[in-house]
């Protein structure tokens, strides 16, 4: 695709979830009714359209419905293809037409999942309507990517909000020192360290480092204040997360719906196309090489554990005779 380098190629695909949702009916149909059901069914829907012939499919009054999917990690990988098919659909989607997005994080890295967001920002800045959709969970950087759509809607266990931040890591320090092992690190400037992994850490670099997730707290707290300006933040910014009925509750989302029952609603009015992209695969994906390398990779690692044991218990043996 467009922005992809050509070492890393990306293809897209596009899926008209009206005519699938209406295949299956007819299977359905089928397979419970007979062919002599769905063949009346089908005569009386072409009586239907013929009624409408001389209306238009597709108007400019009427908008279409675009579904995007995000299914993030902890550094919102996800994002080099969503970036993909949001630029897509601002190159040809019309002015109101409504982008889905069904999203599902529990958040992670701030640059990661800010990039993310402002992907998203894109598409209100090219006048399309935004609705995320959540299903299971939309927590940290999942909500602040989930705020900044014009509809919020959530599952009614859906995990919802988490306005916080987190930073963790251990200190070797003092197993160095029992160990007699010497840490030295140089930098220029104050505050290029605070915090580190093997140097000793006193209150002056924990306090500054304190005070940096402060401030990525408030450019946060900002974020989702800016687009979401009828919540009140500092409620909600306590890194506490809600299921989706006290979210709705707390104004963190707007209404309680799965994606999918959203979907459908959306699907009896407008043409919906789901837009899935995806790197694509290598010859030997396509012949099956790679899955079978890594199946066999994968019974390897299984087995290792206790093809160790035997051979500890075997050096054992030997040690003993």
């Amino acid at each position: 695709m467009l922005f992809h380098p050509p070492k890393n190629p990306v293809e897209l695909k596009i899926r008209h979830l009206n005519d699938a949702q209406k295949q299956r009916r007819e299977d359905l149909m089928e397979a419970t009714q007979g062919k002599a059901a769905l063949k009346q069914f089908k005569k009386a829907k072409q009586a239907l359209k013929a009624k409408t012939k001389n209306k238009k499919k597709h108007t400019d009054d009427k908008a279409q419905v675009f579904v995007l999917d995000f299914d993030g990690d902890i550094k919102a990988t996800a994002v080099k293809h969503l970036r993909e098919e949001i630029s897509t659909l601002i190159s040809t989607a019309n002015k109101g037409d409504e982008v889905i997005v069904r999203l599902e994080s529990g958040g992670g890295l701030v640059h990661g999942y800010g990039l993310a967001a402002a992907q998203l920002v894109r598409l209100k800045d090219a006048g399309l309507k935004l609705t995320v959709c959540v299903d299971k969970v939309a927590a940290s950087g999942g909500y602040m990517m989930a705020c900044v759509a014009d509809k919020v809607v959530a599952a009614p266990f859906a995990i919802i909000g988490s306005i916080g931040v987190v930073s963790q890591l251990p200190n070797f320090h003092k197993w160095l020192k029992n160990h007699d092992v010497d840490y030295e690190m140089f930098t220029a400037g104050d505050y290029k360290r605070t915090v580190t992994v093997f140097g000793e850490n006193d209150a002056e670099d924990r306090a500054k480092y304190q005070e940096e997730l402060e401030q990525t707290h408030e450019l946060f707290k900002h974020f989702v204040n800016t687009y979401r300006p009828a919540l009140d933040v500092a409620k909600v910014a306590t890194g506490e997360h809600w299921y989706g009925e006290d979210a709705l509750k707390l104004n963190l989302i707007d209404s309680l719906q799965t994606s999918d029952s959203y979907i459908l609603e959306r699907m009896e009015d407008n043409e919906v196309y789901a837009l899935y992209s995806r790197q694509k695969p290598t010859l030997a994906e396509k012949l099956g090489l790679a899955q079978a390398a890594e199946a066999t990779l994968s019974m390897a690692v299984d087995k290792l554990p206790d093809a160790l044991a035997r051979f500890d218990l075997n050096s054992r043996l030997n040690i003993l005779k």
